[in-house]
Order: structure tokens, then sequence, then C-alpha cells
């Protein structure tokens, strides 16, 4: 079985993730492309979508928002994620459970006792009027009838059993507001795809596909860690024909698509600018392709990257229009030249072109 080393597997994954090359693709096509863009953070996703295409306007995102070609909803590991709406639909009844059972995992004590059925009509009920509600204002409406939990447990939970979306202004290019939710259905005026018949899996299947397109080669373990569902190895087992195996040099077996770029692993590689949670580094258990183990932690803290030759090499604030970088390994003159000038190209496009400010901190000694 072919071993794909980490830098084949690196040059993959900016392939997929559209780093390796800015795309033509409109916006719309790029976040069905990658399974959607991690969004806790709103305004994260409009600079994902900069440094992944090569002509981005962030207004065009903000109105597919409001026209509901995509919406913000909680799905793959309970985040937030800005999704198509043809995939919200299809995809959500099969994270329903795995929904469910981690706010159980958070407050299974404060629940202990509550009907989840019982407590998912009640909420049914509660927002039927479509009216925009907060999580807190959900679980106050149902308080009364389960008053231990408290507000805040109520909505987390009533959010999770139903299928629901944030609206605008959240989510908007500049814009502040908080979440509000309504049903998913009664806002993109569709019904909820139905589960599937037991037995048959096939928006796993489907999730199998879309993952390796975005992220593969991969093994089932990064898989799991991207969607947050325990199942799949079952889909992948169905599809096991049309699925070609690799092995890393860790020896765990990777999946892919037959035909899905694996560029050469000496293709030069871009500076790039990440946004915080940003799919790219979050969506694999092995996230060695793209960032030592030793700045692991920085892709779960919030912090926003600078990838160098493909790599995490530095994080990135912005204040009063200068962009800020240090480093976290030494920059050769080129390296610095670059992330200099798509620093100053990322400051014009967070200010509309009111400032190219970049200040490259020290390297670490």
């Amino acid at each position: 079985m072919t071993v794909l080393d980490t830098r084949a597997l690196n040059r993959a994954t900016l392939a997929r993730q559209l780093l390796l090359d800015r795309a033509d693709l409109p916006a719309l096509d790029a976040v069905a492309h990658l399974g959607g863009l991690q969004a806790q953070e709103p305004q994260e996703p409009f600079i994902g979508l900069w440094s992944r295409l090569r002509a981005f306007d962030p207004t065009v995102l903000s109105t597919l928002l409001t026209e509901r070609h995509v919406v913000r909803t909680h799905l793959m590991r309970r985040t937030v994620h800005l999704l198509v709406a043809d995939d919200a639909v299809a995809w959500r009844p099969r994270h329903d459970a795995m929904l469910r059972q981690r706010v159980l995992g958070v407050y299974r004590g404060e629940l202990d006792g509550v009907d989840l059925e019982e407590l998912a009509a009640a909420a049914r009920a509660v927002v039927a009027d479509g009216e925009p509600r907060s999580m807190p204002d959900i679980g106050r409406a149902l308080v009364e009838r389960w008053p231990s939990p408290g507000p805040r447990v109520l909505g987390e939970m009533a959010v999770a059993l139903l299928a629901m979306t944030q609206l605008p202004p959240r989510g908007l290019w500049r814009a502040k507001g908080g979440a509000r939710y309504v049903l998913l259905s009664a806002w993109l005026g569709r019904e909820i795809a139905p589960p599937t018949a037991a037995g048959t899996d096939p928006v796993g299947q489907l999730l199998v596909r879309r993952y390796l397109a975005a992220f593969g080669p991969a093994a089932t373990a990064d898989l799991r860690a991207w969607c947050g569902l325990a199942g799949l190895p079952a889909a992948v087992t169905a599809m096991r024909d049309e699925l070609v195996t690799f092995r890393d040099e860790r020896g765990r077996k990777l999946i892919d698509l037959p035909d899905a770029p694996r560029p050469d692993p000496e293709t030069p590689a871009p500076v790039r600018f990440l946004p915080a949670f940003d799919n790219a580094i979050l969506g694999y258990d092995d996230r060695s392709r793209i960032i030592d183990d030793a700045h692991r932690l920085l892709s779960v803290a919030g912090e926003r990257v600078v990838l160098v030759d493909g790599r995490v090499a530095a994080t990135w604030s912005v204040e009063s229009g200068t962009v800020t970088v240090n480093p976290l390994r030494g920059f050769s003159r080129a390296d610095q030249a670059a992330v200099t000038e798509q620093g100053q190209a990322l400051a014009s496009f967070l200010s509309d072109n009111e400032s190219d400010r970049v200040r490259v901190g020290s390297s670490p000694r």
C-alpha cells in the first residue's frame, strides 16, 4: 500500500481546501465544496473565503445569508457552521443523535428526569410562531414546566433537539447581532429531510464523499473528528469498492476518492492567512499534516494562523487597521516578504482599502 508522507498529505489538503491556489468559484459553490465553514465567530468565514477565492466580495456572502441560500446552524461537532441550505436540510437528521448526546454530556445531571421528547414537543410549540428567539428566551419559555435545569440548559437542549438556524444580522459582513433562532424549515420554507430507513445510510456515504473531496486522503478517525459522528465506518465499509487506500507515516490506513487531487509534494505552497477555528486544521484527528504537535492547541484556542510553505508558522491579529504577525519559527527573507505581501492584502480587505499596514514580530529564539 502506497505510503503518503506528511508533505504529500499537506499538499493534498491545501489543494482540496482551495489554499494551494485561489479558486475561481462563486462563494456558494465554495461553501458547498468545503462542506461548510466553521462559523461560531461570525466574521471568520469571510476571511476563510477571502483566503481561498480569487475575487471574493464579502457582500455576496451576506446576500447569500439574507436570501437564505446559506444558513448558520449547529451541526458538525455541535459547533456553528455556515452551510449551503441544501446541505443543512439533508444532513441535519444524520446529526440529531450526536447533537443530543453532546448536550447531555455537559448537562446530564441538570437534565436528569427530563423527558427529551416532551421537551422537544414543548420547545417546538414555543417557536412555532416563527418569532426569532435567543437560546435563553427559549429556555425561559420552558422553565415553568422544568424549573430545575434553568433557562440556559433548557435553551441549549431545545436548539439541539430541533433543527434551528441563526438569523441575520448575525453573520453578515461587519454586522453585529445576537444569536436569534427560528426553525430551519420555517426559514427555508421546506421540510427537513426525513431519517433514512434502518440499515441504510445514504447520508453517511454522502458525508464521506464530501469530506474526502475537501479533506482527503484521511483516516476514519479524521472523518469522525470533522463531523462528530461515530457511526460512519459502516458507510465507509459499504463504499469500499469506490475508494482507494493509502498509509500515512504512522501506519494509519487512509481512504480517498480515486480521482481527487494529490499534488506533487514539492508543489510550492503560497502564504495563506487562516481565520479562527478553520476546518483546514480542525477537520482532522491527526493534524500533523498542517500544524506541529507543539502548536496543536492554537487550533482550538481561537488563534488565527498563517501558513508558510503549507504549515502553521505564525499567528496573526488585527487592530486599528494593522495586521500583526507573530512568528512561531524563524522566517527566511523570502518568507518575510511573502507574509508581508499577503498581510498587506488582508489589511486592505479588512479595512475597505483604507490601510495596508502590516507588522511582523520578531522570530522566537
